[in-house]
C-alpha cells in the first residue's frame, strides 16, 4: 500500500492491485531540468516519487498503482481514516429510505469541475449509468455494486440539479461507502462514451491516456494535472475551483503544487532523504533503524508503527481453461496447483518468522487474513482460523500424501516422474518483495521444488495477470479497507479481480473449460449473503466463515503484514497518521511551515 497516503480513502472501492508501487516523499532537489527546479523553488510543494509512470489518466479503466485519481477525484461521500465514519464530500447530506432500498444525495451548492463549469446531479447520474453501470466499458467498479445473487445493478436518477435517488433491488448493507466512488464529468466524457469506434465500441476507451495534453483532463479534487514527463515526473496543481475550505473561509488544499518523481527503487528515495532535502519517505523494515536514529537531527518524525492494511501473498494460477485451444497454465502444473494439499505444503515449507526478523528486521506480523486487522470483521488465529507455522517435515508429508515423491537427490516429482518446477512472478524495483521471493524460493528448495524466481517491470507483469492470464505463479498484495465487500471483485468468481481464476474481462478473448471450485463459490455467496444482512454479529460470523474457507484452500498464501511507518519533514504541519490512511490522507487541511 502507497505509504505517503491512502490516496484518498474510497479510491479503495476499486480494490485495484496496487501491491506494488511504494510511494514516498522526494525533495525540489531531485527535480530536472534546471527550469523546473528554478519554478519549483519558488512554489509551496510536496514531492513524492513513485515507482513506475502511470498507466493511464482514464479512472474507469485504471487498475494499478501508480495512479493520480486520488488526488484529482472525489466522490459523494468520504470514510474518515481514522474513526472510521462516513463523512460528507461532494454530498453535503444524504437520506436513506426505511426500507433501505432508496438513497436520495443532495449536493453541495456551487460546485465546480477544474475548468470551472457547473457540477451537477447530471454529472452523478452520467457517471454511474453512462460509465460505471455500463457493460460496453470494462471497469472493475461496476463489481462493487453487484447486488443479490443476481448481482444487479442499483438505478440511478436525477431529482433536481443537486438530488440523485438510487434505487436498489434489495437492501444491501455497503452501499453508503461505496458512494464513495469518483465523480466524472459529463460534459467532458459523454461525447466519447456516446461516439462508437469501427469495432462497435465506446471511443471512450483510448481517451484520458498518459498521451492527453493535462489541460484536457477535468477534474473535481483538490489538485488537477499540470504536465507528465514520461520517467521523469508527474506534476500537479491546485484546484482553484475544489469545494473545501478551511473554519475561516481559506480555500483549501494549502499546497501548491505535489510532484510525484519517477524513480528506479526504493533505495533511490531513501539516499534522497538522507541527503537532507527530502520531504517524507516511506519507511521500510530495512530503513528504520538508520532513520530513527537520525530523527532528532534530520528534522523529521517517523510515525506509524502499527500493523499496515494490505495484504501480501503467493497465489497459483488455478485456472483449467484453454483460449484459442491452448490450456492456460500447462496441464502438468494445473493439476500441482489445483491440489490443495499442494498449496497447503507450500504454506508450511514458508518460514514467515525469519522473513520477519531478515526482511522486515522485526517490524511485521505474520499474516492469516485478507481482512485488515483493523476492520471488525478480522478474526484472529484464536477463533479457529487455520494458519501455517514454518514445518517443511509436515509440508512433505502433505505431498507424499497427495501422491508426490522424492528422487535420491530429494527432488520433488510427481505420481508420473515429472520435476516440479514452476516460476515465479513479481513486479521489479521493489526491494522488500524481491527479498521476499528470494526467500520463498530458497524455503521451497527445502521441500524438494525448484522455484525460478523472476521480477517483471509493472506493465508487463500486469499484463500477464489481467490480460494474457500466461503465468504459473505470482507475489503481490492488495490494499485493504474496514469493510471487506470492498474486495467483493476479488473474491466472486465472476469478479474482475478474482486473479487465482480470472475470468476473461470484457474484450478479451473467451476462455474454454473454465471451472469454479465448489469452495470458490461459497465464498462467493458469504460475500453477497454479508452485504445483505444488517445484524453486525451474523455479519461478522459470514466473514469469519470467509476467512476460514480462504485459510483452508488457499487461493492465497499469506505472508507478512509489515508495519505502516513514513517519516516526514518537520516542515509539514497537520499531519494525522493512520495505517489506513498514510501521512498524508489528510492532503487538503495540511500546510508547510517554512
Amino acid at each position: 500500500m502507497p505509504s505517503t497516503s491512502k490516496i484518498i480513502t474510497l479510491i479503495k472501492r476499486f480494490w485495484i492491485l496496487i501491491i506494488l508501487a511504494a510511494f514516498t516523499a522526494v525533495t525540489v532537489a531531485a527535480c530536472n531540468p534546471e527550469n523546473f527546479k528554478s519554478s519549483a523553488a519558488q512554489t509551496p510543494q510536496l514531492v513524492n516519487s513513485i515507482l513506475s509512470d502511470p498507466k493511464t489518466f482514464n479512472l474507469a479503466l485504471s487498475q494499478e498503482s501508480p495512479n493520480i485519481f486520488g488526488l484529482t477525484y472525489e466522490g459523494l461521500i468520504n470514510q474518515n481514516p481514522i474513526t472510521g465514519k462516513v463523512e460528507p464530500a461532494l454530498a453535503e447530506s444524504w437520506q436513506i429510505s426505511e426500507d433501505r432500498l432508496r438513497f436520495t444525495f443532495t449536493l453541495r451548492p456551487g460546485l465546480k469541475w477544474s475548468d470551472g463549469k457547473p457540477l451537477t446531479a447530471e454529472d452523478v447520474v452520467f457517471t454511474y449509468n453512462d460509465i460505471y453501470f455500463n457493460e460496453a466499458i470494462p471497469t472493475d467498479t461496476r463489481d462493487g455494486f453487484r447486488i443479490g445473487v443476481n448481482r444487479k445493478l442499483p438505478t440511478v436518477k436525477k431529482i433536481d440539479d443537486r438530488r440523485v435517488e438510487f434505487t436498489l433491488p434489495e437492501p444491501f448493507r455497503p452501499f453508503l461507502l461505496n458512494a464513495g466512488t469518483p465523480i466524472l464529468p459529463a460534459h467532458a466524457l459523454k461525447g466519447f462514451v456516446k461516439q462508437k469506434n469501427q469495432d462497435g465500441k465506446p471511443i471512450f476507451l483510448s481517451k484520458w491516456g498518459v498521451d492527453t495534453p493535462p489541460e484536457q483532463i477535468i477534474v473535481n479534487g483538490p489538485y488537477k494535472l499540470e504536465r507528465y514527463d514520461t520517467s521523469e515526473r508527474v506534476v500537479f496543481r491546485r484546484n482553484p475551483y475544489y469545494w473545501r475550505k478551511s473554519p475561516q473561509g481559506q480555500p483549501q488544499p494549502y499546497i501548491e503544487r505535489i510532484v510525484w518523481q519517477i524513480v528506479e527503487n526504493t533505495d533511490t528515495s531513501l539516499l534522497q532523504f538522507r541527503s537532507g532535502g527530502l520531504d517524507s519517505v516511506g519507511v521500510t523494515a530495512e530503513y528504520f533503524s538508520l532513520l530513527k536514529k537520525q530523527e532528532k537531527q534530520g528534522n523529521f518524525k517517523i510515525y506509524g508503527r502499527e500493523p499496515g492494511t494490505g495484504t501480501n501473498f503467493i497465489l497459483f494460477n488455478l485456472n483449467k481453461g484453454r483460449r484459442d485451444g491452448k490450456p492456460l497454465v500447462d496441464p502438468i502444473k494445473s493439476r500441482w496447483f489445483n491440489t490443495v494439499e499442494f498449496r497447503q505444503a507450500v504454506a508450511y515449507a514458508i518460514d514467515r518468522q525469519t522473513m520477519i526478523n531478515n526482511t522486515f528486521r522485526g517490524l511485521g506480523e505474520p499474516q492469516n487474513s485478507p481482512i485488515t486487522v483493523q476492520s471488525p470483521y478480522y478474526i484472529s488465529p484464536q477463533e479457529n482460523l487455520r494458519t501455517y507455522d514454518y514445518n517443511p517435515e509436515k509440508a512433505k508429508q502433505l505431498l507424499k500424501k497427495a501422491g508426490f515423491k522424492y528422487n535420491e537427490q530429494g527432488q520433488l516429482l510427481d505420481a508420473e516422474g515429472n520435476r516440479v518446477r514452476f516460476t515465479l512472478l513479481t513486479n521489479s524495483g521493489n526491494k522488500i518483495r524481491e527479498a521476499i521471493g528470494s526467500q520463498i524460493k530458497q524455503n521451497l528448495a527445502v521441500i524438494g521444488m525448484q522455484v525460478d524466481f523472476t521480477p517483471l517491470a509493472w506493465n508487463t507483469y500486469t499484463d500477464k495477470l489481467a490480460n494474457t492470464l500466461d503465468w504459473e505463479a505470482s507475489l503481490l498484495g492488495l490494499t485493504g479497507g474496514l469493510e471487506p465487500n470492498d474486495g467483493a471483485n476479488v473474491w466472486s468468481p465472476d469478479g474482475g479481480l478474482h486473479m487465482f481464476n480470472q475470468k476473461p474481462q470484457p474484450g478479451q478473448k473467451p476462455i474454454e473449460g473454465r471451472e469454479v471450485a465448489p469452495w470458490e463459490e461459497e465464498i462467493g455467496r458469504l460475500y453477497v449473503q454479508a452485504a445483505q444482512e444488517f445484524d453486525e454479529a451474523k455479519v461478522k460470523e459470514i466473514y469469519a466463515q470467509t476467512q476460514r474457507i480462504t485459510q483452508e484452500y488457499l487461493p492465497f498464501i499469506y505472508l507478512v503484514n509489515p508495519l505502516a511507518m513514513t517519516a516526514v519533514r518537520d516542515r509539514f504541519s497537520g499531519i494525522k497518521f493512520s495505517a489506513l490512511g498514510g501521512a498524508f490522507w489528510n492532503l487538503y487541511e495540511i500546510k508547510i511551515v517554512e
